[in-house]
């Protein structure tokens, strides 16, 4: 059976997001997200010939933004679609276990695998990767002289993001 590729877009503060998934029996509200993209990001998802626009799909996903954009909201609860090499999924585990608010540097998140500190720049590779801004917090990662590095969707959507979670890195 084939799998029909659906998508939305969600207008918040941080401009207009692309919302990507499939129909999923298991998932809050029938929708598993794949990628969630940024106006103007680096890699991001680009509208395919075939696929079905649904925003009713992703009502629970919008309304999980838009109670997170209210500051009411700390914690997603999406089912995601399955991507990305090995090393991703791991890292991106630990991105999605990295608490509303707080932060964690490239090498605490290689601490935090098992990895050793060295592989910092393969971490951040993995997390330059992740499909799901947003959701899944890439945004709290920050450099090791904690200053404010990378971030697909551009650094001051990155400090927004921060300061909207209330970081003591919010400028």
């Amino acid at each position: 059976m084939m799998t029909t590729t659906l998508y939305t877009t969600y207008d918040s503060p941080l401009g207009e997001l692309l919302l990507v998934g499939e129909r999923s029996a298991t998932a809050p509200g029938g929708t598993a997200l794949a990628s969630l993209s940024l106006p103007g990001q680096k890699g991001g998802a680009r509208v395919l010939p075939g696929w079905e626009r649904d925003a009713q799909a992703f009502a629970e996903i919008a309304r999980q933004l838009g109670e997170y954009f209210a500051g009411t909201l700390t914690d997603f609860r999406v089912e995601y679609v399955h991507a990305g090499s090995a090393w991703q999924r791991q890292v991106w585990e630990a991105l999605d276990a990295i608490p509303y608010g707080t932060t964690f540097t490239y090498g605490g998140i290689a601490d935090k695998i098992g990895a050793p500190r060295s592989a910092a720049r393969s971490v951040g590779t993995a997390i330059g990767a992740n499909p799901l801004l947003v959701i899944r917090p890439c945004h709290r990662v920050i450099g090791a002289n904690g200053s404010l590095t990378g971030y697909a969707g551009g650094l001051e959507r990155k400090q927004r993001l921060l300061a909207l979670e209330g970081s003591a890195l919010a400028f």
